[in-house]
């Protein structure tokens, strides 16, 4: 197997663009993407540009009528068939916007190609992990969900066991509704609580279809408030045990930024250091659960200057095999095209200040009366069991 990493990367993604007054601004991808070349990360992967998905492909997940009334809405843009989700607030309706939609999606297909057939150990496509869209509808920013499609690919390739972990600030509910009764796929999604955040769902008693799949999803839904250390502390209670309990033979991880403080959108308060101790972590689990094959997405992330392109720059730098530490100063050529871009002042360093992040593991005892440790064990309860492990 190679031991390249992949940067996926076609500059047409920034197309994805709900318009000017959406917070789902494609200026962080451009900014991600050039913070990437000011560190100097290109040259230590291979940079490549996927086809955009057809429409068999699309298909893996989701339904031709849906796939159909894309078309329809990208060519006439006012006349977005709502019943699909398309052209209200949320998901409004543009030109291109099929185009750019499976254009994403062809990269993290590629990605996933590039890591099963050995051309790739590491792929990275930070234009995706746009995990909401369901099999017949838009929904929550997303359009087509090129994280199950990039899944549902590598089984169509043969893989057996594909581990999805998503720690983005809203559930992973669209990669959980398609593999929901599919016990090849375990799905992990670390979350703000369903009461007080889109999309309400992703309860710890979601656990995958009873009559085929029960105990493939596996739900972390955190209190409203988290920071760093209960973020880190419910990462490792549950993850790395159920990854290596389940061995995938390739880990699927959605790295959405927007469990930040400053986003917002959302109520946790979790740091960049936070979030790259989890890239770290996850990582690691890649080497030594599923031979090293990651598939490694974005996702949400609202504080597109200060936040989003330092958190995807880490993990890029984590698959490239040249981490960047986190006292690192920021290049200046990159901050000043920040601020001729947004007339924002970019951050100084990458890092928020707060490495290294201080937590305390699970196996050392946990406070039943502590809300953070009431949601992990009832994670743990509802899921464990069902695979054989202790609660």
């Amino acid at each position: 197997m190679s031991g390249h990493a992949q940067l996926m990367w076609d500059e047409a993604v920034t197309g994805y663009d709900f318009g000017p007054d959406h917070p789902m601004d494609p200026v962080r991808l451009a900014l991600t993407r050039s913070l990437v070349t000011a560190f100097g990360l290109d040259r230590e992967m291979d940079v490549v540009s996927a086809k955009p998905a057809g429409d068999s492909t699309l298909r893996l997940v989701h339904r031709e009528d849906y796939v159909a009334a894309v078309r329809a809405a990208s060519a006439d843009p006012g006349g977005a068939d709502g019943s699909y989700g398309l052209g209200t607030v949320d998901d409004p309706a543009f030109a291109g916007m099929h185009e750019a939609s499976a254009l994403i999606a062809g990269q993290s297909v590629g990605a996933a190609e590039a890591v099963w057939r050995g051309d790739a150990l590491h792929a990275v496509n930070f234009a995706g992990g746009l995990h909401h869209a369901m099999p017949g509808g838009a929904a929550g920013f997303c359009i087509y969900n090129d994280a199950s499609i990039a899944i549902a690919r590598l089984l169509e390739l043969g893989a057996e066991r594909v581990a999805y972990v998503d720690v983005d600030v809203h559930h992973g509910d669209g990669v959980q509704a398609a593999f929901w009764e599919d016990p090849r796929v375990l799905t992990i999604s670390l979350h703000e609580h369903p009461r007080t955040l889109f999309p309400q769902t992703g309860w710890p008693e979601e656990t995958g279809a009873r009559s085929s799949a029960e105990g493939s999803a596996v739900n972390v839904a955190l209190p409203a408030g988290t920071g760093d250390a209960g973020w880190v502390r419910a990462f490792h209670a549950v993850v790395p045990e159920l990854i290596a309990d389940f061995r995938p033979q390739v880990l699927v991880t959605q790295h959405g930024a927007d469990t930040h403080f400053e986003d917002p959108l959302a109520h946790l308060a979790v740091s960049l250091d936070a979030q790259r101790a989890v890239q770290v972590a996850l990582h690691e689990l890649a080497h030594e659960y599923a031979d090293g094959r990651w598939v490694a997405l974005g996702g949400g992330g609202y504080a597109v200057v200060d936040v989003v392109p330092r958190s995807w720059t880490h993990l890029v730098a984590i698959a490239a095999g040249r981490e960047i530490a986190p006292e690192t100063a920021i290049p200046e050529e990159w901050r000043q095209q920040v601020f001729a871009r947004t007339r924002q002042l970019a951050p100084a360093r990458m890092t928020d200040g707060r490495w290294p992040v201080q937590w305390a593991g699970w196996e050392a005892g946990y406070d039943p009366a502590d809300r953070l440790d009431q949601a992990v064990l009832a994670a743990r309860k509802a899921v464990f069991p069902l695979r054989g492990l202790l609660p």
